[in-house]
């Protein structure tokens, strides 16, 4: 007699602005989101993978991150920051904003999906989760507690730590020393 055993379905939608910052503001880090990838579909069916991006126009500096997540499996969403306004002394202040783009890509996969895994702390997100939920799916964030929104935690069926994902941060760079004059 044969079994069949079917495993959760997953999509997996990564705010990659979001995640970097408070990786950078928190822990001087990096995320590895090899890791993020590997841990959401342990045990489970990878449907979809989506990172979102942006990046200023012209600008090359993001091709690598880019390629890179490409080929560990992600679909990659990139958007091109505007310019929001300038600020004073005329520095410019950019804007980029994936929320309503994952909202939507939510959306389109929902029947192929049993299981949400947003890679973010913005409470923007509330509304989605409660929204998917009421639709029979289970919801999980993974972010930083300290830069999620407390709202979104107490919505999501499992709230994750990043840092308690093994491997889930890069290791830090060492600044090299400066030489103290003798």
């Amino acid at each position: 007699m044969h079994y069949v055993v079917n495993k959760p379905r997953i999509g997996l939608f990564i705010d990659t602005q979001n995640l970097y910052h408070s990786a950078r503001d928190l822990m001087e880090r990096t995320v590895n989101f090899e890791t993020i990838l590997n841990s959401a579909r342990e045990g489970r069916e990878l449907v979809h993978a989506i990172a979102y991006t942006v990046e200023k126009e012209g600008e090359g500096t993001a091709r690598p991150f880019i390629y890179k997540l490409s080929a560990l499996g992600y679909k990659v969403r990139r958007m091109n920051l505007t310019l929001h306004h300038v600020a004073e002394g005329g520095r410019p202040i950019y804007e980029g904003n994936w929320d309503m783009g994952i909202v939507a890509d939510m959306f389109r996969l929902l029947e192929y999906m049993d299981v949400v895994v947003l890679g973010s702390g913005d409470g923007d997100f509330t509304d989605i989760v409660e929204v998917l939920q009421e639709r029979g799916k289970r919801v999980e964030v993974v972010a930083f507690r300290e830069h999620t929104a407390q709202k979104l935690v107490d919505a999501a069926d499992r709230f994750i730590h990043l840092p308690d994902i093994e491997d889930a941060l890069m290791p830090a760079r060492h600044r090299p020393v400066a030489a103290t004059p003798e």
